[in-house]
């Protein structure tokens, strides 16, 4: 594998620049909360976060463009707004586990806020060892952060202050999509003009298994979701397809024969009556039959998602082991030089020796706060212990990933996964069982999820620094300060969140949180699903045999099959959109931007990148309006405020307004490529 010893940066190191400034921090920690919160309800609504470094950075340029902030200011300020993203991903993966097992009843914020600020210091203090073991050790592309690294250089003048011209990437776009979103989510959910998900359940026949005749059911439909369809562009044709892949299995193959072999299930309780008439909008016969598929896949399809991801987070450890080896040596290295004055600007890290004093310091407020969720020292204090070297070993597994694949299509939830899987059997072993064992289990491994985690987006802007030319140690100092910023803040977000729409509901499904619940459950409470999660494991390892990503297929079985839809329509149109300009230049854009020396080199913009970019900006809107107007319409129900006006809503026009946005996505990069040529 290469190295990046000798990389010359955008900004000289000898070259001293505004970097670490009050304006570059203050609008640092304003989108850590801002970004942070977005992801938080994206998380738990569609099981999956989207890297913050995209529309950080865009939101950064813009907020200090009036104030002429420099390159490196607008890089640091985007490291809150990547620690912001970072936290929530932690937090929504595992926190809301306890709400699922009923070990509480409400979010509560002051435990949730020192979970996540203990999780975010350990994370932050592993990475910086892990800066020159992952970005400088390493050939890693990094591509959000060579994405980043593109644009930010194109809206540079020579003394790399923020340009007053036009730029070369037209953030219109970036507006554009934001407020298309936030109006559609605004319509959908708060005024009820017309739903989100249109759904359908018919029968094909009635047939004879075992000497009992049940109905076959075929269901089928979509969530007509801007912030997914950018989803599905951001991440490309590929994954979108593997998660497709996944829905197909799980809701059209699977599911289907277990309704034919046992029948639907019916709705009994007076709860579960109402969902039925509420999924049914008013038609009951239609609703139960949803009701009776929706529990199918509740109750065992999804632990053939569990089975999966238990196995791709493990295939994905052991695929770079050499990888957290070498970060091991590297650490230990840098401990024993200590702190080298002679070191260049662009190579200058918090010292190794306060680095690693921290960490061992952390043991501390970690022992004392499992000491206050268990009462038992001993224990308390092993798992304190533990929990260090676990979180390298994730921050070490995540960052690894994040520069292969990119923090979008990172899958920090497998990380999770193998966390929570050797956390729950330890504690097994220490004979820690019942539901104040897997509440125990839930804190410690969302301690380490979140230290771990700070390795997706931050190790994405590090890479981005590095091409700059920024200074490692005040990056650092900045991602420390995004980390308080959102700790104070997620407890009360993810609170909020789960009053308005409950977590676990259709509202609010957090998918990722079941996953992790599900494990605990099946560890520590005998209440596995082991036939459904060994299907599960030998899809995985079939998967791996013909070399196919396991995870992205795990995330298709186990979300709602309404939701891999928008995701695979929206790969579906980068496909188009990339088969265009495959056609038109003979060259794959992807390839080009994977280069370190294209990002950040001073020629004019090739009209492939331009084209890119502007969807970038565009899908990034979508996502960014749609995750924080849901936000804001949480916070209305919450105050009690109703403005809806159906009581059942009809489902055509927001099918209609969904083609319109498609249609949009697959038209405005090119438009941009062909206004460039007439020019």
């Amino acid at each position: 594998m290469g190295t990046r010893e000798h990389f010359k940066s955008f900004i000289p190191p000898e070259r001293i620049i505004p970097e670490l400034t009050v304006k570059a921090v203050l609008v640092g920690v304003f989108l850590a909360i801002v970004l942070g919160s977005a992801n938080a309800y994206l998380g738990l609504y569609a099981g999956m976060t989207v890297s913050a470094i995209i529309p950080g950075a865009v939101m950064a340029l813009a907020l200090l463009k009036p104030f002429k902030g420099t390159i490196l200011e607008v890089n640091l300020a985007t490291m809150g707004a990547s620690a912001g993203e970072c936290i929530a991903a932690g937090v929504i993966f595992t926190i809301p586990a306890l709400v699922i097992l009923k070990a509480w009843t409400e979010i509560q914020y002051l435990e949730t806020s020192i979970i996540a600020l203990l999780g975010g210091l350990l994370g932050v203090l592993w990475m910086v060892p892990l800066r020159r073991a992952l970005v400088v050790k390493t050939d890693l592309p990094f591509p959000e952060g060579v994405a980043v690294a593109a644009v930010l250089t194109t809206t540079v003048g020579g003394e790399t202050a923020l340009k007053e011209k036009k730029s070369d990437i037209n953030s219109i776009w970036l507006l554009m999509g934001g407020l298309l979103a936030a109006f559609y989510k605004f319509g959908e959910l708060s005024l009820n003009l017309f739903r989100g998900t249109i759904e359908y359940i018919i029968t094909f026949g009635r047939y004879s298994i075992g000497g009992k005749t049940h109905d076959a059911w075929i269901y089928g439909g979509i969530t007509t979701s801007p912030a997914l369809l950018g989803v599905g562009w951001i991440i490309g044709p590929q994954i979108s397809s593997y998660v497709f892949v996944g829905g197909l299995i799980g809701w059209v193959i699977i599911a289907p024969l277990i309704a034919l072999s046992i029948g639907l299930p019916i709705p009994f309780s007076a709860e579960s009556i109402s969902d039925a008439f509420i999924m049914g909008h008013g038609d009951f016969n239609l609703g139960s039959a949803i009701w009776g598929f929706f529990k199918i896949w509740g109750d065992q399809i999804r632990y053939i998602g569990v089975g999966s991801m238990l196995v791709g987070g493990l295939w994905a450890i052991y695929s770079i082991r050499n990888n957290l080896v070498d970060s091991v040596k590297e650490a230990v290295m840098g401990l024993k030089g200590g702190d080298m004055g002679n070191k260049k600007r662009t190579d200058q890290d918090i010292s190794y020796k306060l680095i690693f004093s921290a960490i061992v310091l952390l043991i501390i407020p970690i022992f004392l706060l499992y000491t206050w969720f268990s009462n038992q020292l001993f224990l308390s204090f092993t798992m304190a212990v533990i929990t260090i070297g676990f979180a390298f070993l994730a921050s070490a597994l995540a960052g690894y990933l994040t520069g292969l694949v990119g923090s979008s299509n990172c899958p920090i939830s497998g990380v999770t996964v193998a966390v929570l899987l050797i956390v729950s059997l330890l504690m097994l072993s220490f004979g820690v069982t019942g539901a104040a064992g897997m509440a125990i289990v839930i804190f410690i491994s969302a301690v380490i999820s979140i230290g771990g985690s700070i390795s997706g987006d931050l190790l994405q802007s590090m890479a981005c620094g590095t091409m700059l030319g920024a200074t490692p140690k005040k990056l650092q100092i900045a991602m420390t300060l995004g980390v308080l910023a959102i700790s104070s803040v997620i407890g009360l977000v993810i609170a909020v969140l789960h009053q308005a729409f409950t977590i676990g509901s259709r509202q609010l499904p957090a998918p990722q949180a079941f996953l992790m619940s599900g494990i605990v459950q099946g560890v520590l409470g005998g209440d596995m699903l082991w036939p459904y999660v060994l299907v599960g494991m030998v899809l995985a390892v079939i998967l791996i045999l013909i070399n196919l990503p396991v995870l992205p297929v795990a995330i298709g079985i186990y979300l709602p099959f309404t939701l891999s839809i928008p995701i695979f329509a929206g790969g579906i149109i980068r496909h188009w959109t990339d088969r265009y300009l495959s056609k038109k230049y003979g060259s794959n854009q992807d390839e080009e931007v994977s280069n370190w020396q294209l990002a950040i080199k001073q020629t004019d913009i090739t009209p492939q990148e331009r084209t890119i970019r502007t969807g970038l900006l565009f899908t990034a809107g979508l996502v960014a309006g749609e995750a924080l107007m849901g936000v804001f319409i949480a916070v209305i129900i919450v105050i009690g405020i109703n403005l809806s006006l159906f009581t059942f809503a009809p489902w055509w026009p927001g099918l209609l307004v969904w083609i319109y946005i498609a249609v949009l996505l697959a038209y405005i990069p090119i438009r941009e490529l062909l206004h460039t040529n007439k020019g």
